[in-house]
Formats: structure tokens, C-alpha cells, sequence
């Protein structure tokens, strides 16, 4: 079956499975440095940019610290929000087992100028399969239309189509080891 015939057929618990079975598979570390670069381009001149702490699904975005000339956030799960904090001293491991600043000034979202989304897989259209909770879904909506949204995953779990709910609210671009895919 056409991986958009599954995504079609089947609900997000099973896609979940199925991109933790490629995320598995693929060779994390390889496909971070492969496209890094271009991750760094799309962020380049940002100001202040909402990263993430990765879980060993994820791929890493802790190089950017050295490549960004930027003010570096990460998230910490507050109540059913997240909080953006400073991307400062050690990681504490927070809700769900993610690492998060153990302190720091909140900065309010809409001061952000580019947010790095990380998911399990992204569709074609630059909507995400996350794990479930709606803490990005939430925080996704109630950024500007100003604030640079980028997807950043293995080719491997770039679905042709994903399914969607009413409150999924999609990226800007996703950036994979085969280039930046702008949605449309």
C-alpha cells in the first residue's frame, strides 16, 4: 500500500507507529548534519528562535547553538501550554521525559521571530504528526502569521498526506536530508 493510501486508511495512533518504526531505522545523526545547513540558511538574521531539546527520536538542533547568531529558546510544558524560556545552563528533564531550561524569564511567543517544530513525520502540505498531547498544536495557533514555522525531519517520514484535525495548524516549510520543501 502507497504510503498516502495508509495515511488515508489508517488513524495517527497507527501512523505513529509506523514513523517510529522508519524513525528507527534511520540514521539520525547522518541526516542532522546532511541538513543542517540548510536549516541554518532559513534561519539565518532570526533574532530570537524556538528550538527544541531532542528526544532520541528527534534530530538534534543542539549545533545551531554555534552556527545562529540569535537569542536560542527552548519549550517547557506548563500546565497544557508551553512556556518559551532561554536556551540556558543544563537541561532538566521536564514533562514527558524532554529536557527543558530549569528556569529563566518567559519570553511571550509572539516575540519570536522562527519556531523549529519537531514531530514524528510532516506531510507534503507542512502538517505534522506529533505524539499526541496538542501542546504544539496549541502553541502553533497562537503564533503570528509573522513567525517562521519550520518542520525538521528524515526524508523517510515525509508523508505524502497526513490526516488532520480541525485544530492542526501546518508549518511553513520542512526541511529534510533532500532539501527545504516550502508548503503551499
Amino acid at each position: 500500500m502507497s504510503v498516502k493510501r495508509y495515511a488515508k486508511a489508517v488513524d495517527k495512533p497507527a501512523l505513529r507507529r509506523r514513523a517510529r518504526a522508519l524513525l528507527a531505522g534511520a540514521d539520525l545523526a547522518a541526516v542532522a548534519r546532511a541538513s543542517l545547513p540548510a536549516l541554518a540558511e532559513l534561519l539565518a538574521g532570526r533574532r530570537r528562535v524556538l528550538l527544541y531539546a531532542p528526544l532520541p527520536d528527534e534530530l538534534d538542533p543542539t549545533p545551531l547553538r554555534e552556527r545562529l547568531e540569535a537569542e536560542l529558546y527552548l519549550p517547557k510544558v506548563a500546565g497544557s501550554s508551553l512556556l518559551v524560556l532561554p536556551w540556558e545552563g543544563p537541561l532538566a528533564r521536564g514533562a514527558f521525559g524532554v529536557r527543558e531550561p530549569r528556569g529563566g524569564r518567559p519570553l511571550p511567543p509572539e516575540a519570536l521571530e522562527a519556531v523549529v517544530v519537531p514531530a514524528l513525520a510532516y506531510d507534503q502540505a507542512g502538517y505534522r504528526l506529533g505524539r499526541g498531547k496538542g501542546y504544539y498544536d496549541r502553541f502553533l495557533k497562537a503564533l503570528p502569521p509573522a513567525v517562521l514555522t519550520i518542520g525538521w525531519v528524515p526524508e523517510a517520514v515525509r508523508f505524502p498526506e497526513l490526516p488532520r484535525d480541525p485544530w492542526d495548524v501546518p508549518v511553513r516549510a520542512v526541511v529534510t536530508e533532500k532539501g527545504v520543501f516550502p508548503a503551499p
